[in-house]
């Protein structure tokens, strides 16, 4: 071998070298730190068990926070890309003018006015239901497909302002695309993902984006040619595309409302100082369409999950639906032939505890993950002081925060009496976090709690759930690395209730 060769094949090895110390060193970056942790392996950390699917992402995430109870402090709390430009994605003063910009757009107030579009979407898949009911036909359904094709209807038509049929046109347009962008057995998707985080972590500006050129045009096209067809045809539609013609137009603006506090129920998250803060930008076209994109991303598969487990917790435990039809009933009766009404559906306390109690036990999101913008001393108060470095970013387990025993006593089993007016003080607000917590809690609460409560309210006031051959008693959680699923599904059959 050459001289030349010899030198260029030490080249290689010592760069190889010095990547592996830097990719060593950066996942022991814990193991000189008074912070316990898992001992890490090379290039996956201690992620391995998710990354190939030995664990699901919550198992993993309760079994890393039972491992060292002693370090889990009580809480309190006293481009052109489409997702480059969500708002789940911003950053600094960008990301703060954009949830202000947006935060008037889901107050109670405004909920009040896009109400119907979502009980139109539970009133149709129920009449569905009745349908094939007369039919004689078998209403044994796997939820998550069941409640994906009501919240893609809800989607298309809130956010994206399109009418969609998803239970009698199955194969529509619109739920095909959106299958193919939360498809995360895609391993393209799961890719772009990966790829995103790894770019996020040497720059905040960058164009490559989650969805494909295809998916991006399809949906970019929806929005635009609804907004121009709006402004020439004058049409005002109550949904998301209207509030952001308002917002192009500056005529979006926070509105106060003494109910907006008591609406929607516990769960509901209040709006930060940041989202009522005033600014100068003005927004492009593709930045706000980026906003409809992120709506559709973050309440799809989100929403769906949280119905599925509900009506699965509602199916198993008979006492609970049947207390809840009791609250149903009544309201029906007070409406007097009406259709439900947004006021009506916050009169129902008992439908507010069953929906806080599932949002506790099957959380949208099983973790949350920040970011640190500057050095902050961590000290627990029990002699651990820890400086978390700028630019650290942090996972809150929520589900196995929902299930630590020292906030919820038994908490595998599902209790809506936790969430009752006498008992709702016990509950501590750091721990209950179905929808993050501070400024960048979810903007949209109160739309995915009226979406959840109302078709709960259709469909219960004609049909009760029951077990069927498929359904199984205990489920068993799957192995995915993003989404708290059941292993074979979660199935339930509908039954008519007598007239």
């Amino acid at each position: 071998m050459t001289q030349v060769n010899l030198f260029t094949a030490g080249a290689v090895i010592i760069i190889i070298l010095l990547i592996c110390h830097y990719l060593a060193k950066k996942y022991h970056y814990f193991l000189p730190k008074p912070i316990p942790c898992l001992k890490p392996s090379f290039l996956v950390g201690s992620s391995g068990p998710v990354l190939f699917r030995r664990q699901g992402v919550t198992t993993f995430m309760k079994n890393v926070y039972n491992s060292f109870p002693e370090a889990n402090g009580d809480s309190d709390a006293n481009g052109d890309a489409l997702f480059g430009n969500s708002l789940i994605a911003l950053r600094g003063h960008k990301w703060r003018d954009m949830r202000a910009t947006l935060s008037p757009a889901f107050t109670g107030s405004k909920m009040r006015h896009m109400f119907e579009l979502v009980a139109e979407c539970g009133r149709s898949m129920v009449e569905f239901f009745k349908v094939e009911a007369k039919a004689g036909k078998s209403l044994e359904y796997d939820m998550k497909d069941t409640f994906a094709r009501y919240g893609n209807d809800v989607i298309a038509s809130v956010a994206f302002g399109v009418t969609v049929d998803s239970m009698r046109d199955p194969e529509n347009g619109f739920i095909v695309m959106a299958r193919k962008m939360l498809d995360f057995s895609n391993w393209r998707i799961v890719f772009r993902i990966i790829l995103i985080q790894l770019l996020s972590l040497v720059t905040n500006k960058f164009t490559y984006d989650i969805v494909g050129g295809t998916l991006s045009r399809y949906f970019r096209g929806i929005i635009t040619d609804n907004m121009e067809r709006r402004e020439t045809q004058g049409i005002v539609r109550n949904d998301m595309i209207n509030m952001l013609m308002e917002v192009r137009r500056g005529t979006l603006k926070h509105q106060k409302d003494e109910r907006d506090a008591k609406d929607t129920g516990f769960a509901t998250v209040e709006e930060s100082s940041v989202g009522k803060t005033t600014h100068s930008r003005k927004w492009t076209d593709n930045e706000l369409i980026a906003q409809c994109f992120l709506f559709f991303l973050a309440g799809f598969d989100t929403t769906s999950n949280l119905l599925s487990w509900l009506m699965y917790e509602l199916t198993v435990n008979s006492a609970i639906q049947d207390r809840l039809y009791e609250e149903i009933s009544h309201i029906e009766q007070s409406l007097l032939g009406k259709p439900l009404s947004y006021e009506a559906l916050q009169q129902m306390p008992y439908l507010d505890m069953v929906v806080s109690e599932a949002l506790r036990k099957w959380p949208p999101n099983g973790q949350l993950d920040r970011k640190c913008t500057k050095d902050y001393l961590l000290d627990n108060g029990t002699g651990t002081r820890f400086t978390m470095d700028k630019g650290s970013s942090v996972l809150i387990p929520v589900y196995a925060i929902h299930h630590d025993p020292k906030y919820y006593p038994n908490p595998d089993r599902f209790d809506p009496e936790r969430f009752s007016e006498e008992n709702r003080s016990k509950i501590n607000a750091g721990a209950y976090l179905p929808f993050g917590i501070g400024p960048r809690n979810c903007i949209g609460s109160r739309l995915a709690l009226m979406q959840v409560k109302s078709i709960v309210y259709h469909l219960l006031k004609d049909f009760a759930a029951v077990p069927s051959e498929k359904t199984g008693t205990p489920l068993k959680l799957a192995k995915h690395p993003f989404l708290i699923q059941a292993e074979n599904g979660i199935w339930v059959q509908f039954k008519p209730r007598s007239s």
